[in-house]
């Protein structure tokens, strides 16, 4: 058995979940984490001098746990994919070891040193300011945002962490956000499964590739 682990990242609203999700559902024997799933209650979050919550910060988050999802996975993720109510695939010859992709998306899951140095892929998902602040002002939070907050700390925060993951990793493929959906999909999803022969010691497509242009296996 060999795994491996990719994380989908990038700003908020940026289409790490839904890239993330359609990667989920394309590649067998996948399982998906997500970041947001892990944040602490509102009533422990901390406020910064301007009254805002800080929720765009690691510690706003239950890391420990997160990991220990993650931690799950890597020592078993047949059992992983039982828990969930996924069944494993057997999608190569019985020859060949099957290889199994854990997907982790998240906003700062690049920011968390010993969740990044687990990533064999990563991918940076990338909106102009005016775009994200736009799709942001359009969902609604739980707690709500405050008047000011994208621009008072979200969008700082963004930066900060971006610096921060810029100056401390490489390997980052960063992709444009306002492409449409199909394409970037094609485009993360081609470049997993080259990791996935990589690791087969393979590198043709099979013939089903011609009836499925999702189906590299």
């Amino acid at each position: 058995m060999k795994t491996i682990v990719v994380g989908v990242g990038g700003m908020t609203n940026g289409g790490k979940s839904t890239l993330s999700k359609s990667l989920h559902q394309q590649i067998p024997n996948s399982c998906l984490i997500a970041q947001d799933s892990y944040f602490k209650d509102d009533s422990v979050v901390p406020v910064d001098s301007n009254g805002f919550k800080q929720y765009d910060m690691l510690d706003a988050l239950h890391m420990d746990r997160m990991m220990s999802e993650v931690d799950s996975w890597r020592r078993d993720p047949e059992t992983f994919l039982r828990r969930r109510g996924l069944n494993p695939e057997r999608t190569t010859p019985p020859e060949d070891e099957e290889v199994y992709v854990l997907i982790v998306e998240g906003f700062l899951i690049f920011n968390h040193r010993p969740l990044n140095e687990l990533f064999h892929k990563r991918y940076s998902m990338e909106i102009p300011y005016d775009v994200c602040k736009t799709r942001r002002s359009s969902r609604v939070y739980t707690p709500p945002d405050a008047p000011g907050y994208f621009d008072g700390h979200v969008w700082p925060m963004y930066l900060k962490h971006r610096q921060e993951m810029e100056s401390s990793l490489s390997g980052m493929l960063f992709l444009d956000g306002l492409k449409p959906k199909e394409e970037l999909l094609a485009e993360v999803y081609e470049d997993v499964c080259k990791e996935i022969k990589r690791l087969r010691g393979k590198w043709q497509f099979n013939n089903t590739s011609t009836t499925n242009p999702y189906y590299l296996f």
